[in-house]
């Protein structure tokens, strides 16, 4: 009996330390920074992220989450994924790294011959409620990054029908689910689900996809979800592998 129960602690340990480490640990308030780079200078930036920003990062206070290359790079750019506390601890926090004097030094040496970025995306956001409960222990490599839009009105909706559907439906066809947030609007507008979807490669990603959206299981759910009305409006969707130190893999 003690053995069994020895046993099932140090499972529930290890599903508890993966669940942190997909739902970002401690953090409660997430950013998206995507960085254009200047021409020449992405190698030049992905170094710099690797041999002193992260730690900096952390030293700061930040998570550092997930680290990409878009798999087709057409506009030279590199995406990343950090956590903090909460939302009031973001701007603090930033501003404590920018005024690192370590963070000077290494972003002064590193742009002796030219400034690396040229532009910089950021999406805010918090988990998505009820949809990080059940992580499962992965290894991926290739994620898509999904942001959808709604209709007005209509969010809680596909909330309620990826945890009643679509996720196990993803799963079903061997697409892996990761985290899945809620975009913070500053303006005030409706919020997006931004989530990340997994395979282990990009020919195997399009396959399953395919074969998830022709599963009689998921049209009778995605009709049934729209008796009264569309719920999604728009879907943007982008490849991602991520770089040899980020700690999502």
């Amino acid at each position: 009996m003690k053995k069994s129960i020895l046993s099932l602690l140090v499972m529930l340990f290890a599903f508890g330390s993966y669940a942190q480490q997909l739902s970002g640990s401690t953090s409660t308030y997430f950013e998206i920074r995507k960085y254009y780079a200047n021409e020449g200078k992405l190698d030049d930036l992905i170094k710099r992220f690797e041999d002193h920003t992260m730690s900096l990062f952390e030293k700061s206070g930040m998570e550092n989450v997930a680290y990409f290359l878009p798999t087709d790079n057409t506009d030279n750019s590199l995406t990343y994924i950090l956590g903090y506390p909460d939302e009031n601890s973001r701007d603090r926090i930033w501003a404590k790294f920018a005024n690192d004097p370590e963070w000077q030094k290494a972003k002064k040496e590193s742009e002796l011959n030219g400034g690396l970025v040229k532009g910089v995306d950021q999406t805010f956001m918090k988990l998505a409620q009820g949809l990080n409960d059940t992580p499962k222990n992965q290894e991926s490599g290739v994620f898509q990054l999904r942001t959808y839009t709604c209709f007005d009105g209509r969010l809680n909706n596909l909330i309620t029908r990826f945890k009643d559907h679509t996720q196990d439906l993803f799963a079903k066809q061997g697409l892996k689910n990761y985290p899945y947030w809620i975009t913070v609007e500053k303006d005030g507008s409706q919020p997006k689900l931004v989530y990340l979807l997994a395979d282990k490669d990009q020919e195997s990603f399009e396959k399953n996809f395919q074969n998830f959206i022709k599963d009689p299981a998921w049209v009778k759910a995605r009709d049934a979800s729209e008796a009264d009305g569309k719920i999604v409006e728009k879907v943007d969707a982008v490849f991602f592998k991520t770089l040899p130190f980020s700690p999502l893999k």
